[in-house]
């Protein structure tokens, strides 16, 4: 484990990689949020509050995307989807 880094980050990006590739509605919902919840622990334990901001506004990103429809990444218009993450590039 690397010191100073926060470790909920990789798991919250990890998540959202999931959750795009996610099958059906429910697993689909379930991981947007699960992906939120991992955004909202990296914010806590954030003590830069510029990573901070970004980390909170990543989970309400994501809970949005749990409550609205799933679309596929072929047939959804690109300005429905949510914005991309910076950092999975």
């Amino acid at each position: 484990m690397s010191f100073g880094r926060n470790p909920h980050v990789a798991k919250a990006e990890a998540a959202e990689q999931k959750a795009l590739n996610a099958k059906d509605a429910a697993s689909y919902e379930r991981a947007w949020r699960e992906c939120g919840h991992l955004w909202e622990r990296a914010a806590d334990r954030e003590t830069d509050a510029k990573r901070r901001a970004q980390y909170v506004a990543n989970a309400e990103r994501a809970r949005a995307a749990a409550d609205g429809p799933q679309e596929s990444a072929d047939d959804a218009d690109p300005a429905s989807l949510p914005p991309p993450n910076p950092h999975l590039n």
